[in-house]
C-alpha cells in the first residue's frame, strides 16, 4: 500500500481524509480527563468506601478498553495493599463476594464480557462500578444493585464513540476510584497534570505541523512498510507498548509484536536472525521506482521510561536501562532498523500518557497516509456480524 508522504504535511488534506475526526478525538484527550474527572466526582465514588478498604478488585474490560485494567494493574504494582485481577469476560472468580469491589468498563455498555461480569458481581453483592454510555444496559445493572455508574461524556464526534480514542474518558474514573479506595496515588491533582501534559503533545503533534518539526509524523514515516517490535523497557512501557500494538492494529491495520523488559528481551532479539530481519545491502540501496517495493523488514520501536530521581534498591531502572541498551546495539548489528522514544520524567501516569499520545498520533498519522479510514474495518464489522 503506497504511503502518501505529502498528505501528512498538508493539514487541510489530512482533515477531509479524517472524516470522523480521529485527530480530534486524539487531541482531545486532555479534556476527556477533565470531563471525566468532573462526571466522577458527581457520581460520588466515595460510596465505594462506605465499609472501608475492598478486599480485592476485579476490573472486568476487553478491546479497545482492555487498556483499563493493564493500567490500573501497572499503577497498583506489587505494592498494592490488595489484590488487583484482570478479567476480560466470564466466569467470574469464586472467591468474588461481598468483600470485593467489581469494575466493569464498556464504552458502549454493551460489550457481553463487561456487562456478564457486572451482572454476576451485584448477583453476588458485589461493591460496583461501572464506566460507559448514559442509558447502557450496564448502567441499568449498577442503578438497580445500588453501584456507582459513571457516565462517560456524549461523543463529539464519531471518532470519539470508539474506546480506543475515548481511552481517557473510561480510564479516568477508574483510577479516581483507584485513589478513593486507597489503592494508587492517582490524585485529583496527579489526573490534572497528566491532562495538561495531553493537552501539550497534542500541541506538538497537531496536523498543522510539518512532518520534520512533529515527532508523531516522523515516527509514522519510519512505521511505514515494516513489521514493527515494540518493546517497553519497564513497567510504564510495557502497557504502553500494549496499547502501541492495538493501535497499529486496529487504526493502521499493521500487525505488529510487543514486548517488555527483561523478561522478553530473548524472544525479541531472536526474530533479528529471521526473515523479517535485516534488509540486504542491495536491498537497502534500491530505487523502488526501478526495481519495485522491498522486502519488508522489522523496525524495532524502543519505548524508554525516564530516569528516576531514585531507582529502587534493587537497581531495577538500572538493570532495565541496560538490557534495552544491549537489545538496541544488537538490533543494530543485526541492521535491523530503530526508532527510540523516551518519557519525560513525572508521575508514572504522566510518562504513560506521554508515550500513549505519540503512538496513538503516529499510528492514525500512519492510517491516513495509507488511505485508511483509521475508524473503519470491513473484516472488523464482518467478524463482528458473524458472532453476533
Amino acid at each position: 500500500m503506497a504511503l502518501d508522504e505529502q498528505l501528512l504535511d498538508d493539514a487541510e488534506g489530512l482533515a477531509g481524509a479524517d472524516p470522523s475526526g480521529s485527530l480530534r478525538a486524539l487531541a482531545s484527550a486532555g479534556a476527556q480527563v477533565r470531563v471525566s474527572l468532573r462526571a466522577t466526582a458527581e457520581a460520588d465514588v466515595g460510596r465505594l468506601v462506605g465499609d472501608g478498604r475492598p478486599r480485592s478488585v476485579v476490573v472486568a474490560s476487553l478491546g479497545g478498553s482492555a487498556v483499563v485494567g493493564d493500567v490500573l494493574a501497572m499503577l497498583a504494582g506489587s505494592g498494592s495493599p490488595v489484590p488487583v485481577t484482570v478479567r476480560r469476560g466470564l466466569p467470574l472468580p469464586g472467591w468474588v463476594g461481598p468483600l470485593d469491589l467489581v469494575v466493569a468498563v464498556s464504552m458502549s455498555g454493551r460489550a457481553p464480557g463487561p456487562l456478564g461480569l457486572a451482572a454476576e458481581a451485584a448477583r453476588r453483592g458485589s461493591r460496583l462500578l461501572t464506566v460507559g454510555m448514559t442509558g447502557s444496559p450496564l448502567e441499568e445493572v449498577a442503578r438497580r444493585t445500588g453501584g456507582v455508574h459513571v457516565p462517560v461524556p456524549p461523543p463529539a464526534s464519531p471518532a470519539a464513540r470508539a474506546s480506543r480514542m475515548g481511552m481517557w474518558s473510561l480510564l479516568t474514573p477508574v483510577l479516581a476510584a483507584s485513589h478513593a479506595v486507597g489503592l494508587t496515588d492517582a490524585s485529583h491533582e496527579v489526573l490534572e497534570a497528566v491532562a495538561d501534559r495531553l493537552d501539550a503533545r497534542a500541541a506538538t503533534y497537531r496536523p498543522a505541523s510539518e512532518a520534520f518539526v512533529n515527532p508523531a509524523k516522523t515516527l509514522a514515516l519510519d512505521l511505514a512498510g515494516s513489521v514493527p517490535v515494540v518493546l517497553g523497557d519497564g513497567d510504564v512501557t510495557g502497557v504502553a507498548a500494549s496499547r502501541a500494538v492495538a493501535m497499529l492494529a486496529r487504526t493502521a491495520r499493521v500487525p505488529a509484536m510487543r514486548g517488555a523488559l527483561p523478561d522478553d528481551a530473548g524472544d525479541v532479539v531472536a526474530t533479528f536472525g529471521g526473515p523479517f530481519a535485516a534488509r540486504g545491502e542491495d536491498e537497502m540501496f534500491a530505487d523502488p521506482f526501478l526495481d519495485g517495493p522491498g522486502r519488508v523488514a522489522l523496525r524495532l520501536l524502543l519505548l524508554r521510561d525516564a530516569e528516576p530521581s531514585v531507582d529502587r534498591p534493587d537497581g531495577t531502572w538500572l538493570v532495565t536501562s541496560r538490557t534495552a541498551d544491549a537489545v538496541r546495539v544488537t538490533a543494530q548489528e543485526a541492521g535491523v532498523r530503530v526508532s527510540e522514544v523516551s518519557a519525560e520524567p513525572g508521575h508514572p501516569l504522566e510518562r504513560f500518557a506521554d508515550l500513549v499520545s505519540l503512538t496513538d498520533f503516529a499510528a492514525t498519522y500512519l492510517a491516513l497516509a495509507s488511505g485508511l479510514d483509521p475508524l473503519t474495518s470491513p473484516h472488523v464489522a464482518d467478524l463482528r456480524d458473524r458472532t453476533r
